[in-house]
C-alpha cells in the first residue's frame, strides 16, 4: 500500500513537473513574441518619423522655391504671401471636412488592420 501511494505521489510530481515546464515555456514564448512585436512597432514608428522630417523638409523647400518664382512677377512679400495664402486655404478646407476626412480615415485603417488580422 506504502509503495503504491509513493508511485502516485511520483506519478503526480512529474505531471506538476511537466506542467510547471509548459508554463514557463509559455511565458518565456509570450515575452519573446512582445520583444519581437516592440521592436517591429519602434522600427515602423522610427521609419514615419524619418519619412514625415524629409516629406517636411520637401514641402519646405518646395514652397520656398514656388515663392521666390511668383515672387519675381510679384515682388518677393507677392510671392510668398500666394504660398501663405494656398496653405491657408487648405488648413480651412481641412476644418470643415475634418469630421468626414477622419470618419473616412478611420474606416479606412479598420479595413486595413483587419486585413492584417487575417493575414496573421
Amino acid at each position: 500500500m506504502l509503495k503504491e501511494s509513493i508511485l502516485k505521489l511520483l506519478k503526480l510530481d512529474g505531471l506538476i513537473d511537466n506542467i510547471t515546464g509548459y508554463v514557463e515555456a509559455r511565458i518565456e514564448l509570450m515575452r519573446l513574441e512582445i520583444k519581437e512585436d516592440i521592436s517591429k512597432a519602434l522600427a515602423k514608428l522610427t521609419l514615419f518619423i524619418v519619412l514625415a522630417f524629409v516629406f517636411t523638409l520637401f514641402v519646405l523647400l518646395i514652397s520656398m522655391a514656388v515663392a521666390f518664382r511668383i515672387g519675381e512677377h510679384l515682388g518677393n512679400f507677392g510671392g510668398f504671401a500666394a504660398v501663405a495664402g494656398f496653405y491657408f486655404l487648405l488648413i480651412v478646407i481641412l476644418l470643415i471636412f475634418r469630421e468626414t476626412i477622419g470618419n473616412a480615415l478611420e474606416r479606412k485603417l479598420g479595413e486595413l488592420m483587419r486585413q492584417r488580422e487575417k493575414n496573421k
